[in-house]
């Protein structure tokens, strides 16, 4: 094996371990508010230094192999993407880290949680992450499109989230420093579904070499119509 294929295994290999160690510090962030369990809430705290060693190891390796390498076609456009996926990974990390001391603050759920959008919001974010990380690992822009589809969702729970607990707050004023932090946690969700969607987006780019930021609907009726002319002829 050259040395360009050794140190792209590496790269791969690091960035593959940086999802799943991502991805098991959201879960315990959210099982910690669940089960109300502090001691959950420290370890993913404690998480935090491994997923930023991981992010700089990424990166260097990363500007390595542009620098010296000179990668060219599917290999350039995995390690451009390699480096923006492992920057939203981090974000993931540092937002997980944020509920997991919000969780520590509020101590327990408010009465009230039912009411709000907070656990249909993080049900959807977990899946959007896991099937982000998926379409990844997987090359599947099947599922990379329905991260970015399940994005409209969240944000439409957030804005009925922003409703129901004013209305809280009108009704019962004393609820309004709890009622509060659920709207922070429930906006960090949809950041975090933001990055999920951002992920998504690069496995397009990795695998169809196309830039659809800002642009995927337009991208996706493109591709209806080519599929739709194929089965034509």
């Amino acid at each position: 094996m050259e040395q360009f294929d050794l140190e792209m295994d590496k790269l791969k290999k690091r960035v593959l371990k940086m999802c799943s160690l991502v991805e098991e510090q959201l879960q315990l962030s959210m099982k910690a508010f669940e089960d109300e369990d502090m001691e959950i809430a420290r370890q993913v705290i404690e998480m935090d230094d491994k997923v930023d060693k991981y992010d700089v190891k990424i990166d260097k390796a990363a500007m390595r192999l542009l620098a010296l390498r000179q990668p060219v076609a599917s290999d350039l456009r995995y390690i451009i993407s390699a480096m923006t996926i492992n920057s939203n990974l981090e974000r993931i990390g540092d937002i997980s880290v944020n509920l997991a001391e919000n969780f520590m603050s509020l101590k327990k759920k408010p009465s009230f949680l039912d009411r709000s959008r907070l656990p249909q919001m993080a049900d959807l974010v977990k899946m959007m992450i896991h099937n982000a990380i998926d379409s990844f690992i997987n090359n599947d822009p099947g599922l990379a499109k329905k991260v970015i589809d399940d994005d409209d969702l969240l944000d439409r729970y957030n804005s009925e989230n922003h409703r129901s607990l004013l209305e809280i707050i009108k009704e019962s004023p004393e609820n309004a420093e709890a009622a509060v932090a659920i709207l922070f946690l429930c906006r960090e969700m949809e950041r975090l579904g933001d990055h999920a969607t951002n992920i998504a987006e690069n496995v397009f780019f990795i695998l169809e070499a196309h830039i659809i930021k800002h642009k995927y609907e337009k991208f996706l009726h493109e591709e209806d119509d080519s599929d739709k002319d194929s089965s034509e002829k």
